[in-house]
């Protein structure tokens, strides 16, 4: 510690020897144990108080850790596909229908090169989407009435 050797150990026993003398030597001697003593244990005591401090805080990384964990580990738990693929058809559908309110929008650029198509005034009826149907399915043929067998011509149609 002090990189003392014996030689200057024995110098300083006979400058103490001579300093303070035969008679009070051996109890200062002990008062200088005692407060040796006194220094390793306050030493001690700041170590195990430092080293008490470092592993608190290891503990409390490892208790934040180990939440964090906890934490994920209780959302697999609470995991349900069914209710996840049905929030995520109802964010769609909530996408397409506010993609449907808004009209289209068209840039300066594009209104000056493009006319509007020519809409016909009144109702337009729903488009019908065209579904392929089965090869196992056959539909009627529609009837239609045959001409002139019982056919009744019209008030307003006179033969000319």
């Amino acid at each position: 510690m002090f990189d003392i050797g014996w030689s200057e150990l024995l110098l300083i026993g006979i400058v103490a020897l001579i300093a303070i003398g035969p008679k009070e030597l051996p109890t200062v001697l002990r008062t200088l144990g005692q407060w040796m003593a006194k220094l390793r244990r306050m030493a001690t005591e700041f170590q195990n108080q430092f080293q008490e401090a470092l592993r608190e805080a290891e503990v409390a990384d490892l208790k934040k850790h180990v939440d964090d964990i906890t934490s994920t580990a209780k959302g697999y738990a609470n995991f349900d596909p069914v209710s996840e693929v049905r929030r995520e058809f109802e964010s769609t559908q909530q996408q397409i229908e506010n993609a449907m309110a808004q009209p289209p929008s068209v840039s300066p650029s594009e209104a000056g090169e493009h006319t509007a198509p020519s809409v016909p005034a009144g109702p337009t009826p729903p488009a019908q989407a065209a579904l392929p149907e089965p090869p196992d399915v056959q539909r009627p043929a529609p009837a239609s009435e045959p001409v002139g067998v019982d056919a009744k011509p019209d008030a307003g149609d006179k033969p000319a």
